[in-house]
């Protein structure tokens, strides 16, 4: 792949805010993820540890996590509470107090926000903001506040507090609507070719893929600008 490869028309003069994915754009999120279930059961050991037994059984914590998915699909869209009340279901399976749940879960999401930045992440993130107002779009449970980008965003929307989320368009009409743009003068970058492209585009935005592992694009409508990593994007902004 070229440095940036520009699909479509790309309209740089007509953006006025960009809306930034957070896992897997700004930092990979399986090794936190792993990072935080590690903590997560050394907690258990700790103060439930028939549960933290019944968890490390290989294929237990997955089919628990799809069990409460299918009896709680009005938590979607919430992925904290989802992985607090598989917790609970871990606990009462365990025979051991559900009301656990939520101290076992707080130790999961601190260490949870405990990201590592991509190294084009921070450079990026200064370079956009010195030029755009600079809005998180995000279907995960990172806080931008807590994570430490904080400071670099004028707001941040995630599907847990918003009620919905990508691709379904109100969260993005939301993030355009808080900086005072219509979707249209928006650019939305994230990972994700359905929740971040397909969802932008729909939504009435451009869209720009972040694909750092070069796979090719399959979808039928394409994003304006295809990157490999958040410098190159800074570097198609600054030459349109």
């Amino acid at each position: 792949m070229t440095l940036h490869e520009q699909t479509a028309a790309l309209d740089v003069k007509r953006i006025g805010a960009i809306t930034l994915d957070l896992d897997d754009t700004l930092w990979p999120i399986w090794p936190t993820i792993e990072r935080a279930e590690r903590v997560l059961h050394e907690w258990l050991l700790r103060e439930a540890p028939r549960t933290a037994q019944l968890l490390i059984t290989p294929g237990v914590l997955r089919e628990l996590r799809e069990a409460t998915e299918k009896e709680r699909s009005d938590l979607a869209h919430d992925l904290s509470a989802l992985r607090r009340e598989s917790i609970r279901t871990a606990l009462r399976r365990a025979g051991e107090d559900p009301a656990l749940a939520e101290p076992a879960f707080d130790a999961f999401f601190a260490e949870r926000q405990r990201v590592t930045l991509y190294d084009d992440a921070l450079p990026a993130l200064r370079w956009l903001s010195e030029r755009y107002p600079l809005v998180a779009v995000s279907n995960g449970n990172a806080d931008v506040h807590q994570t430490g980008v904080g400071q670099w965003f004028r707001g941040a929307f995630s599907a847990r507090a918003f009620g919905s989320g990508k691709p379904h368009a109100p969260i993005f009409h939301a993030a355009a609507a808080s900086v005072g743009l219509q979707p249209r003068d928006v650019l939305h970058v994230g990972d994700d070719a359905l929740l971040d492209v397909q969802g932008a585009l729909d939504a009435g935005m451009q869209a720009a893929w972040l694909v750092r592992d070069e796979r090719p694009w399959e979808g039928a409508r394409r994003p304006q600008l295809i990157v490999p990593n958040l410098h190159a994007l800074c570097v198609a902004l600054e030459g349109g």
